[in-house]
């Protein structure tokens, strides 16, 4: 895997790359919006689906492009390597949790009473 200085250099075709899927995303949804009476919903989802397949292969083939694809690469192997917690550890914690924003919003609530009494009293007192 390839760290961020050993980024490949960009084509001189990169430009006209993402010149051409940017047009295609465009056309996507200007053609979506014009054609929307005029063509049926499958024939408009299938076309819509192949423009932005395509726009997509086209951008996978630039720098970035490749870049991103070895990022979710790296990315997906990192999640296979992730140790996800058992049902039990996951509603013990979740308890845990609720126990305690309950307690932090009592203690709050609290103070808050205090507090209010306090500043009235100074205030009534004047």
């Amino acid at each position: 895997m390839k760290t961020i200085e050993e980024e490949q250099p960009a084509s001189s075709f990169d430009g006209i790359k993402w010149t051409i899927s940017v047009l295609l995303l465009i056309t996507v949804v200007v053609g979506n919006f014009l054609f929307e009476d005029q063509i049926n919903i499958v024939l408009r989802v299938v076309i819509v689906s192949a423009l932005i397949f395509i726009a997509l292969f086209i951008a996978a083939f630039t720098s970035k492009g490749k870049t991103f694809i070895e990022f979710a690469q790296g990315s997906r192997t990192e999640v296979r390597k992730v140790v996800w917690p058992t049902r039990q550890e996951t509603v013990q914690t979740t308890l845990i949790v609720i126990a305690v924003s309950i307690l932090v919003g009592l203690v709050l609530w609290g103070l808050d009473g205090i507090f209010v009494r306090v500043i009235e009293y100074f205030t009534m007192a004047i």
